[in-house]
């Protein structure tokens, strides 16, 4: 099976306990899922469809925040070009498992299943038609065929083994009561987008059973430059044109070609986002701002018969804007006929536009990264299963693990994919 719907007994009657409502008596279930996102409204859903008797428990007013906004609140659910590639972590075969047994296609189903329209951009991006709220309301239709509890606005205060032994199960201590579960499942994310409910409340959970944490970083975010190196490019803000775009080296490197956005503080758009999960403090960006094209030759080509100066020449190139800025400090060429321009001159300014090299100064930060790089070590879960292997019947998922995948639907296809591999194993674990 892939993740679809178990129905191995009918459920029992689901519901969400809200914040009215006390919880007094010591509540357990097999299972519990801390974090209503992506990732663990998936797990629950299929844990509970799997027969499990399962509470989903989130600390956040509103549930699936990040869905609710992705995508311009269309979401961008999935990608049908996923694979190990498109993600980051300092152990990169761990995601392969996962990705295989839930693909794209098999979430597809379900949003089909759901009635929910949808369409493909470029590069394999599938969005909805409508609203992401369909996302959100079908993992909660699907949560509530799974008879799952919901708790929200729920604080985890504590979470403790039950016993000595490593089969006895977990307590967990809550602003809402006390609750028992021989399975905990972590989903609570990473740090991105703080106003949305972004903790670390994962990472706490995962040192405390003796898990190490790869370093986390914002990443798919915009990246920053000194004010006094980027007082040239300021006025180009709201500017954008497709660009090659490159840094690290060996294993660690990154390139894409993608649209940019110039920003009153440095860069932005895809090209950006993308190249900024591979970016690390201190190294510099390439950036090729005429993808597919030899300016240098192009320049030279048209000496030979343009009369226009170099400014009206390199506009036809690329954004007007941007080829005033760039000419800016070559005052005395920018006022010569085109006819009159040194081939040295022109190869200097086709190659720097080839080869715009700059170093940012940092990032946007969690407050607009779209995603958490690094988190809980991988080698220290199993990759078919999700599960600690430090603590018997803990489990990690989604964007608290360190996998990362790139923009455009591939930290969805992880969360969808995870969550899966994590409940199909719970759901075989309790047969």
């Amino acid at each position: 099976a892939k993740g679809r719907a178990f129905r191995r007994r009918a459920p029992e009657p689901p519901g969400e306990v809200g914040p009215e409502q006390a919880l007094t008596a010591l509540h357990t279930f097999d299972v519990a899922v801390i974090g209503a996102g992506a990732a663990g409204l998936m797990c629950a859903a299929l844990a509970g469809q799997g027969g499990l008797r399962v509470v989903l428990i989130e600390h956040a007013a509103k549930l699936a925040e990040k869905i609710r906004i992705s995508g311009g609140g269309r979401c961008n659910f999935t990608n049908l070009a996923v694979g190990p590639a498109n993600f980051l972590s300092d152990n990169p075969n761990f995601c392969r498992s996962a990705l295989a047994r839930y693909t794209p296609q098999d979430f597809l189903e379900l949003v089909q299943r759901h009635g929910i329209a949808w369409h493909e951009k470029h590069r394999g991006q599938l969005f909805c038609d409508g609203s992401s709220e369909q996302i959100i309301a079908m993992l909660l239709a699907e949560c509530d065929a799974g008879g799952v509890v919901r708790i929200q606005p729920c604080q985890v205060k504590a979470l403790r083994d039950t016993g000595p032994g490593e089969t006895d199960g977990f307590h967990l201590d809550t602003d809402r009561g006390a609750f028992a579960a021989k399975r905990i499942v972590i989903a609570t994310g990473g740090l991105s987008i703080p106003k949305i409910g972004a903790s670390d409340f994962g990472y706490a959970i995962a040192r405390q059973f003796g898990h190490a944490i790869v370093p986390t970083r914002p990443a798919l975010v915009p990246l920053t430059f000194a004010p006094e190196d980027w007082a040239r490019y300021s006025g180009l803000a709201g500017l954008s044109l497709e660009v090659a775009v490159e840094t690290g080296e060996g294993k660690a490197r990154g390139a894409f070609i993608e649209d940019m956005l110039f920003t009153h503080r440095g860069l932005s758009g895809p090209a950006i986002l993308q190249i900024s999960s591979y970016w690390r403090e201190g190294q510099a960006l390439g950036i090729d701002l005429a993808p597919g094209l030899d300016v240098a030759q192009a320049l030279l080509q048209a000496k030979a018969t343009s009369q226009r100066q170099l400014g009206n020449e390199l506009a036809s190139i690329v954004p007007a804007r941007l080829a005033q800025a760039w000419l800016h400090a070559d005052a005395a060429i920018t006022a010569t006929p085109m006819s009159q321009q040194r081939d040295r001159d022109l190869r200097r300014i086709g190659e720097s536009l080839k080869d715009w090299r700059l170093t940012p100064s940092g990032s946007e930060g969690y407050r607009k990264a779209e995603v958490t790089a690094g988190g809980v070590d991988t080698r220290e879960l199993s990759s078919q299963t999700l599960e600690s292997r430090r603590r018997q019947g803990l489990y990690f998922i989604g964007e608290v693990v360190d996998v990362t995948g790139w923009l455009g639907g591939y930290n969805f296809q992880w969360a969808w994919a995870s969550a899966a591999a994590c409940a199909l194993a719970m759901v075989a674990g309790a047969a």
